[in-house]
């Protein structure tokens, strides 16, 4: 068989073997076996035994249950409650207003927290009432909570940047520090669009609250302040070097204990609750690695990556064109595909030719998330769209529409990094300088 019939039978069989609702991380294994089975000298059981063993023992992957696990102890404290009477007396101020917590509230807990999804849903349910409840426009509250929700995937720590460093073989504790300023960047970006809208309709904006002093906003905000400080020491100590990403995220586990103790909210069913959590979503992602690796190994066997990059390399694609095509590769493959399915089961073989290209593989991390990013709001497989679905009872298409000005703003973002690279290599160059 050629290998684009080859190509064919497997893409068709993967998909057949998800819509029939069996696991992603079982049905990647299953194709890979089929694959090596039928195009393959090598005996599949083997080879699926060694690489799930081999993935499944990585010592970088420590990182990534103990920053689940540190997101989970914090979604359970009393921070989703406090967030909002914290952040409110900053952003009165401001063209928008009230509509800023939700941008900034995401980016905080981004910080701590590592899933888009858990952002969403954290910050969804402390922003949604109170704004609706003040009056402001639905469709603005939804639309950018949708778009701020997906910096948890960008700001450190992040679990699909330790899933792209496994899989791309690229240093976590960098790629952790070069999310740092597109991070900002998306949030500035964010931002700006609710002032932008403010200025124009500022018909829809409720009046501002009581002005407070700078020492009253201080005291409303002295809840979030142990948790800047965890966030400070986590990204501070990696960035130093004095921490490896696995320490780090130690290190964080052990400030979200001690932090939810002192607030009096963690007791013995918020720990196991934090724990079992934590245990599930990595079961499941560990799960997603370990089939990605089988298969990587399997399309390496049958040669596909090698003659992939070939394919491409014979179209004359400069730099540009290249990351163009791969930007809209990424947002296709995110209707049908989750984030860390979608990094797994396609660096194995985008990586050599992205190499070939001169294109750095730690700036490629930072647009792999961005470009991912905007996958968790197109549906129809929008994890963030089904998570605002469920909080606010509207259909699907509502709050796609709602939520396209975040998702050309990334697009925005995307292009800037792209010609100001910059922004995403800057702060690991000062670090490895140190």
């Amino acid at each position: 068989m050629s290998d684009l019939a080859i190509t064919g039978l497997l893409i068709a069989t993967l998909f057949l073997i998800l819509g029939s609702g069996v696991w992603i991380g079982l049905t990647l294994s299953g194709v890979a076996w089929i694959g090596m089975q039928l195009f393959s000298s090598r005996p599949a059981g083997d080879a699926m035994a060694v690489t799930i063993w081999g993935s499944s023992s990585s010592w970088t992957l420590t990182a990534l249950p103990l920053f689940i696990w540190m997101g989970e102890i914090l979604f359970r404290t009393r921070l989703s409650q406090d967030m909002f009477k914290g952040l409110a007396p900053w952003v009165q101020a401001l063209p928008g207003r009230l509509l800023h917590t939700n941008v900034i509230g995401c980016t905080i807990f981004a910080a701590v927290s590592g899933s888009s999804a858990a952002t969403c849903a954290t910050i969804g349910k402390m922003t949604l009432p109170e704004l609706t409840r003040r009056g402001y426009p639905e469709h603005m509250v939804v639309g950018t909570l949708a778009g701020s929700s997906t910096l948890g995937l960008l700001i450190p720590p992040s679990i699909i940047m330790i899933v792209y460093g496994v899989a791309a073989d690229v240093s976590i504790s960098q790629l952790f520090i070069a999310g740092v300023l597109p991070g900002i960047l998306l949030a500035a970006l964010f931002s700006g669009y609710i002032a932008l809208w403010a200025l124009r309709h500022p018909e829809h904006i409720p009046q501002a609250d009581e002005r407070l002093s700078f020492t009253q906003k201080l005291a409303a905000s002295r809840s979030l302040i142990p948790v800047v400080l965890l966030i400070a020491a986590v990204l501070g100590s990696i960035y130093t070097g004095i921490a490896t990403a696995t320490e780090a995220a130690a290190v964080g586990v052990t400030g979200a204990l001690i932090l939810s103790t002192l607030q009096g909210s963690m007791n013995w069913a918020t720990f196991r609750d934090a724990l079992m959590g934590a245990t599930r979503l990595y079961c499941m992602i560990a799960l997603i690695l370990a089939g990605a690796a089988f298969l990587t190994l399997s399309m390496g066997y049958i040669g596909l990556p090698r003659h992939l990059a070939e394919w491409i390399a014979s179209l004359g694609l400069n730099q540009a064109q290249l990351v163009a095509a791969l930007a809209v590769f990424f947002i296709v493959l995110g209707c049908f595909l989750d984030g860390i399915s979608m990094v797994v089961l396609t660096m194995g073989v985008l990586m050599p030719t992205v190499q070939a290209a001169n294109i750095d593989p730690l700036w490629f991390g930072v647009f792999v998330v961005l470009v991912v990013e905007m996958a968790q709001i197109t549906p129809p497989v929008g994890f963030n769209l089904f998570v605002l679905q469920g909080m606010t009872g509207r259909q699907l298409p509502w709050i796609a529409r709602v939520t396209l000005p975040m998702f050309l703003l990334m697009c925005v973002a995307v292009a800037i990094v792209y010609l100001v690279p910059g922004i995403a290599t800057w702060l690991p160059q000062q670090m490895s300088a140190r």
